[in-house]
């Protein structure tokens, strides 16, 4: 593979549910069966938001494209919404259209370039939905990270389309506060979820920013969040100004690392 091993893992306990790791770390989960069923929480929080935005199909632009869960799970739950998915390694993209049927997708494309490299090519207030779920490994790029990108992101965004970022963090989350400084200086909506653990900095983990220049329904997301198997806490407005308190923007050229988990993360 062109980035590094990838492997595909049958999940013995659903006849048709696939783990896609790749270098070792979980990337994907898939039903081919049941789009809707999604077994990272992490990927949960996304839904959860998903599910709240207005009703209707929805146009997409996913960057990092892994087995496509979250283009499944919206095709799924949205008939007629469209997708863009950018995704840098070609060999990954023709694994998952070969192995677990990314064809029968609906309307959706693929291009196979870097993230920023593919955003470029987006239209202008186009996307109702764009995700940000890129990792080289275990890492999220930093490139991806900047308050440059974040605004190019925003030029792909209708007036009222929501970002979703995942990113990975542990003890202090330093990086999760620089990136989510980063995304509050061009978004004005920002809300951040996660597992109490995680978001207390007591342990690695994924957590899950929603950013929007019209106001997202924190309400309603906080209530579903902490409804789910792990109880995640949603923080926003001045809760979430204080969490962020004295972190800098990320900005190109910046000697910023991002966060690399404990070996014991993943065995």
């Amino acid at each position: 593979m062109t980035f590094g091993e990838v492997e595909l893992l049958r999940d013995l306990d659903r006849q048709d549910g696939w783990v896609l790791s790749k270098d070792g770390v979980p990337q994907s989960y898939v039903d081919l069966q049941d789009p809707t069923f999604l077994e990272f929480e992490y990927v949960r929080l996304m839904a959860d938001v998903i599910d709240l935005l207005s009703e209707g199909p929805l146009s997409c632009v996913h960057v990092g494209g892994g087995a496509c869960s979250i283009p499944r799970y919206v095709s799924a739950t949205r008939a007629g919404s469209r997708h863009i998915v950018i995704e840098p390694d070609g060999l990954l993209v023709n694994l998952v259209r070969e192995q677990l049927d990314l064809r029968s997708v609906p309307r959706l494309k693929v291009i196979v370039a870097g993230g920023r490299e593919g955003t470029a090519k987006v239209w202008d207030e186009t996307a109702d939905l764009v995700v940000l779920d890129a990792f080289t490994g275990a890492t999220m790029p930093v490139e991806l990270a900047t308050a440059e990108y974040m605004g190019d992101l925003a030029r792909i965004l209708r007036p009222d389309g929501t970002l979703l970022v995942n990113m990975a963090d542990g003890k202090g989350l330093a990086f999760a506060k620089r990136l989510l400084a980063t995304v509050t200086g061009t978004f004005r909506h920002v809300a951040l979820m996660a597992e109490p653990g995680i978001m207390r900095g007591r342990r690695f983990g994924n957590l899950i920013v929603a950013a929007s220049r019209a106001e997202l329904p924190v309400e309603l997301l906080s209530r579903r969040a902490a409804g789910g198997l792990t109880q995640a806490r949603c923080v926003y407005g001045e809760a979430l100004t204080n969490f962020i308190a004295g972190a800098a923007p990320i900005k190109d050229g910046d000697a910023v690392i991002a966060p690399v988990p404990p070996p014991a993360v993943f065995g």
